[in-house]
């Protein structure tokens, strides 16, 4: 695989959270399988698409979040084709008609404990007939679409998904192997990545719009503090469905930020050529998305916070003339600091783990330039970095699989002390 087709693959835009825009795109496609009034809408889904839409806010919506809204909107969008972008399309009848479902009872939800990987089923039931939309393992992996209960579109045996491709690939590298494919970026990747990295900076500097004026000063001419903050401004502008396109990396926008800014940032603030920030920015997708292989595309952990994390303490290395040694020490010592954040949702908390994540990244890389690594009798880190994630994986995909089930449970005991007090 080249960098352009592993950056095709992962390195996408998306507007607001990926995953109420999965849900939105399915309940498009199931919707347009039929005609006239909608009657009913049903969803099937895993539990992490369930907790990663629970309290996020929508684009379009004037600050309205969670599963119903996306459910509804979908339904009433006029092409799926968007896809991660169909929140585009959202108008204020739209916004309308999708209320009009949520009271009438119409949109149900169901939540498949079974599921260990991503996992939509919409059903939308209209005046004419059904249409059905089957999403799995990805975000727009459309797997089936079925008209009146005849299927119509079923993926081929063999299916060619080149988003699990490039993260497979993307595990297979060493550190050297990341270092060497970054720096053979043709010259339309390194364009690519500076003018995605510069979108996602936009969003991060909108945030600051939304944050108290305390927030950054009197901090302004520290840069590191900075650099965090403005992650997480733009992440909490993402997680309030703030109208602006982001980069989204390895299925997560969360993800795309965390793992571009600091190092567009700080490349800029070392001053460093133009070519190495370039090869850092790939450096940095390349590990955030073989880390994320590790963990699974939706984890039990926090992937913005330790998958970006991790890409971002290598590309700072990279920056500051380390090399595959240092990076293998600076993952070691994100794994040693930050393995069990949890992932409980998309929300806008998610912005304080984000700004955790950048600030352990500087953390790690300076002390692996310094030699400095957690030794690997230490807990769960291995003898090197390679090793420590394949731990790190064990523990995410293995050791926290009750975690899941826990949030889920206090996600809706929430909901249902929701509904009691709004009935009181």
């Amino acid at each position: 695989m080249t960098l352009s087709e592993f950056l095709e693959a992962e390195w996408c835009p998306a507007l607001g959270c990926t995953e109420p825009a999965a849900i939105a795109y399915a309940a498009a496609t199931a919707a347009g399988q039929a005609r006239g009034p909608i009657r009913r809408v049903a969803l099937v889904c895993d539990p992490r698409i369930y907790k990663n839409c629970y309290a996020v806010g929508i684009p379009g919506t004037d600050r309205r979040s969670g599963i119903l809204w996306a459910l509804g909107l979908g339904a009433l969008l006029p092409d799926p084709s968007y896809k991660l972008e169909c929140f585009r399309l959202v108008t204020a009848d739209i916004v309308a008609g999708a209320k009009r479902l949520i009271d009438a009872g119409a949109l149900a939800v169901e939540v498949d404990r079974g599921r260990m990987q991503l996992y939509i089923d919409v059903t939308v039931e209209r005046e004419s007939g059904s249409g059905r939309a089957v999403i799995e393992m990805e975000h727009t992996r459309l797997m089936r679409v079925e008209r009146d209960g005849r299927t119509i579109f079923e993926a081929a045996a063999g299916f060619e998904d080149k988003t699990a491709d490039a993260r497979l690939y993307a595990a297979s590298l060493s550190f050297s192997e990341a270092i060497a494919v970054a720096r053979s970026a043709a010259p339309s990747d390194r364009e690519f990545l500076r003018r995605s990295a510069n979108d996602n900076i936009a969003i991060c500097e909108h945030g600051l719009s939304l944050m108290p004026p305390g927030f950054l000063s009197p901090l302004e001419t520290d840069a590191l503090t900075r650099i965090g903050r403005l992650v997480a401004a733009g992440v909490h502008a993402r997680m309030c469905g703030e109208e602006m396109i982001v980069m989204s990396l390895a299925g997560s926008g969360n993800k795309g930020i965390t793992a571009s800014v600091p190092v567009a940032l700080w490349g800029r603030h070392l001053g460093v050529p133009i070519d190495r920030l370039d090869e850092a920015l790939a450096l940095s997708c390349l590990v955030t998305s073989g880390v994320t292989q590790q963990l699974g595309a939706l984890s039990a952990m926090c992937g913005a916070a330790i998958a970006g994390g991790i890409g971002v303490a290598c590309a700072i290395v990279y920056l500051e003339g380390g090399g595959p040694d240092e990076m293998s020490s600076a993952t070691t010592n994100i794994v040693g600091n930050l393995a069990g954040i949890i992932c409980d949702g998309a929300k806008i908390g998610c912005s304080l783990k984000t700004m955790t994540g950048v600030d352990a990244a500087f953390r790690a890389a300076s002390l692996a330039l310094a030699g400095v690594t957690i030794p690997h009798t230490d807990g769960i880190v291995g003898r090197d970095g390679a090793s420590s994630l394949g731990n790190l994986g064990r523990l995410a995909k293995r050791g926290m699989m009750r975690i899941d089930d826990e949030i889920l449970d206090i996600m809706q005991s929430k909901l249902r002390c929701t509904a009691c007090s709004t009935e009181d």
